[in-house]
């Protein structure tokens, strides 16, 4: 599976949502808001292969109609220092789910990571799988996912790394909990495990209400790839602080 093939994976499941919000357009004005998500942009500190400090950007939009979940994510991050690129790095991930009762989904996810300090010219990955609701209470959601997949690694040019394309098995959880009127923790966890190589990329975020739908955020995330080519670094550590706007 090639580079294009995963970009294609993403953007299918990006127009399966545009176009299921336009078929459905008239009919939602006067419903409840099915739109969510946010932006945000901030401070972050990097260490691992690359020692920087740089502006992050991230958002999330998610969508749920009837049986229909969707959710895209996009993280980007660039930073420069004596007109020397020092850390860059993209992140798209899209997930189509379907659900069959009111815990239960069926899914399918398409991701794109690129980071030019890792030693990959790229990783992407495609899994289908199933998932289910554990928590669903007002204050308290959690969501795991499990199945299986495909992932392309391609090394830089300069590394003395292989390419790899394998099967593997992905594991997801997610959990969320607003403790008080202002403030809430969110923490995920992303596990993609195969015969040569084991991703597992955790995100712990708290969130504090500011005004409105503007809020703080203070993050930590961790990514261990448990083989690296040579030269680079098994674990790359993201902390920092972000202005977040809901909608």
């Amino acid at each position: 599976m090639s580079k294009y093939s995963t970009i294609f994976a993403c953007s299918a499941i990006s127009a399966l949502t545009i176009a299921g919000s336009t078929q459905l357009y008239a009919e939602e004005q006067e419903e409840t808001k099915i739109w969510s998500g946010d932006v945000e942009l901030g401070y972050v500190s990097i260490s691992g292969n690359s020692e920087e400090t740089s502006i992050k950007a991230r958002s999330d939009i998610n969508r749920e109609k009837d049986i229909w979940l969707y959710n895209i994510h996009l993280e980007t991050l660039n930073t420069k220092s004596d007109d020397q690129r020092s850390a860059e790095k993209y992140f798209l991930s899209n997930r189509l789910g379907r659900a069959f009762t009111k815990t239960d989904y069926a899914f399918a996810y398409a991701s794109y990571d690129e980071d030019h300090f890792s030693g990959f010219d790229y990783q992407s990955t495609v899994a289908v799988g199933w998932g289910r609701r554990l928590i669903d209470e007002e204050l308290m959601q959690w969501d795991i996912e499990a199945g299986p997949g495909f992932r392309t690694s391609k090394v830089d040019d300069d590394s003395n790394g292989e390419d790899s394309d394998e099967v593997i098995v992905r594991l997801f959880t997610k959990f969320n909990w607003d403790f008080s009127k202002t403030a809430g923790f969110i923490q995920s966890i992303n596990i993609e495990s195969g015969s040569d190589n084991t991703i597992t990329k955790s995100d712990s975020a708290l969130k504090v209400q500011i005004i409105g739908a503007l809020a703080l955020k203070v993050f930590y995330t961790v990514k261990y790839t448990e083989e690296v080519p040579p030269g680079t670094k098994h674990a790359d550590t993201e902390m920092g602080v972000t202005l977040n706007y809901g909608f």
